[in-house]
């Protein structure tokens, strides 16, 4: 088998309906819409693995990470004025996750991440939002649970070796006898509310358009040359996971299809498909 899908997928924790207000619920309707999209198309790709590239779990100064867990659970809470929650576990894949990490730490600064016990139950790893998101969606269409690995880019690192980095996930995938699908957990630009946290820039529009754009052309690997300045500017969390998918996409034919894009709030949302080439 080898990987035979990838996504971008992003995590705002208002796409899970229960938590949002009814405003933000439908100001965030058209990527729940795409969302779920992705997650059907997950449902018709019967991934046996599912690895994820998440930015808010670990992080690993000048490290990537690789959950080596044998668990991973998670709670999200909408807010103090609303006491609706969502929780997820989802078990590992301890043995895809340990041979990626043999895999890379031959050339790239990798370190694998347990929580509690050696093994069993009490390994169970904290769930953070960017992975729990997409995987609610996902989890939900498929009728055999894959198992789940998580990995955590770095950005102290050249961006070059995220890019390695997403190439030995490809490779591990092709040897594997299962099916594997890559998601990248990414929100795009976070500046583009005056009143959010990271306040308003001009060029966070710019930013996202540019992925935007790299998407419909089919060449994702061109968000490797975006200007730092840019990339500073917009204050994206997204770059550093799909440099990785763009890493996959050059060990594995993907074509790409962008399904949705939208900026309800201070920060954009991309859903995007990418089907493995025959």
């Amino acid at each position: 088998m080898t990987l035979v899908f990838a996504c971008i997928a992003p995590h705002g924790g208002e796409l899970i309906e229960r938590l949002a207000t009814p405003t933000m619920a439908r100001k965030f309707r058209k990527t729940r819409d795409g969302l779920r999209a992705i997650a059907h198309e997950v449902e018709r790709a019967r991934p046996g693995t599912i690895v994820i590239s998440t930015p808010h779990n670990v992080r690993l100064w000048k490290n990537i990470g690789i959950v080596t867990a044998r668990n991973s659970t998670g709670t999200l809470r909408a807010s103090p004025r609303n006491k609706a929650s969502v929780s997820l576990r989802a078990r590992c894949d301890v043995d895809f996750a340990n041979r990626l990490l043999r895999r890379s730490s031959r050339n790239l600064p990798v370190v694998g991440v347990n929580y509690g016990t050696s093994e069993g139950a009490g390994s169970d790893l904290a769930m953070d939002w960017g992975t729990l998101v997409p995987l609610w969606f996902m989890m939900a269409r498929c009728r055999e649970k894959p198992r789940v690995v998580i990995v955590t880019p770095s950005r102290e690192i050249p961006l070059r070796q995220n890019f390695e980095f997403g190439r030995k996930i490809a490779e591990e995938a092709k040897a594997e006898r299962k099916r594997v699908i890559f998601v990248a957990s990414a929100d795009q630009a976070h500046a583009h509310k005056k009143n959010g946290p990271y306040g308003f820039s001009e060029r966070a529009g710019e930013y996202d358009s540019l992925v935007v754009d790299a998407i419909r052309r089919n060449q994702i690997s061109e968000i490797m040359k975006f200007d730092p300045d840019l990339i500073e500017s917009a204050k994206p969390d997204s770059l550093w996971q799909m440099t990785m998918l763009a890493g996959v996409a050059d060990r594995v034919k993907l074509e790409s299809q962008l399904i949705s894009y939208d900026a309800p709030t201070y920060y954009g949302m991309i859903c995007a498909s990418f089907r493995r080439v025959r």
